[in-house]
């Protein structure tokens, strides 16, 4: 009976520590998701100061949660901890995606950072990847709204390229974390904002055509 109660105390030792991992895991993941989600805000209204500084400490939350879910490979795996890391992904690219088309040459991925880069594995990084996509939208309507309509194609294009990538990635929804669900909804969000902003451009086209005919008929000057 001695050895079994030294076995159970090993077991109990190893719990209590999984038990503590996981109970600081709970609130740093909540707090990732929370820094990522002021860094979307903070990247959408041009704060990119600020929102350079917020995914730097997200960064560091990310790693530290990472770092002590090591050596439990089922916690890092449970739904929590992924879906702050796939939240994660999907702010730093948000961030990418806006800084790089407002750069002046064309667009290109070169900039853009990948799993290893951010520390996740490939499921986390292609839905936080879609979810981004996706979160181009809000940017789009944004610039509509300022009728800043080249630029809104280039971030349109941008969730173009991003849905016909996702879409070679075939593999069952048990690789990808249910890839297939995200990019679905991603398809949808492409094909509204493309029908939004053709309607944007239309209206500005006419706009500009209406303006020609009164400088034409004397209207005005």
């Amino acid at each position: 009976m001695d050895r079994l109660e030294c076995i159970i105390e090993e077991i109990r030792a190893e719990f209590v520590a999984k038990s503590a991992v996981r109970d600081a895991a709970l609130p740093r993941s909540r707090e990732l998701i929370r820094y990522c989600a002021n860094a979307i805000r903070a990247a959408h209204r041009g704060e990119f100061s600020d929102a350079e500084m917020i995914l730097a400490t997200a960064a560091a939350a990310a790693r530290e949660m990472v770092a002590d879910l090591e050596p439990y490979p089922d916690l890092y795996h449970a739904g929590y901890t992924q879906d702050a890391l796939k939240e994660y992904v999907e702010a730093r690219l948000v961030f990418a995606f806006i800084m790089e088309s407002r750069s002046e040459v064309e667009w290109t991925t070169a900039e853009i950072p990948g799993p290893a880069q951010l520390g996740v594995e490939a499921p986390a990084y292609l839905n936080g990847l879609a979810e981004a996509a996706s979160e181009m939208r809000r940017h789009c309507l944004d610039l509509m709204r300022q009728n800043r309509l080249e630029r809104a194609e280039e971030i349109l294009a941008i969730m173009d390229d991003v849905y016909t990538q996702l879409m070679s990635m075939d593999f069952p929804d048990a690789i990808t974390g249910g890839l297939r669900r995200n990019t679905d909804m991603l398809r949808g969000v492409v094909e509204r904002t493309r029908g939004d902003l053709t309607t944007a451009i239309r209206q500005e086209m006419m706009r500009r055509a209406l303006g020609e005919l009164e400088v034409r008929l004397g209207l005005k000057l």
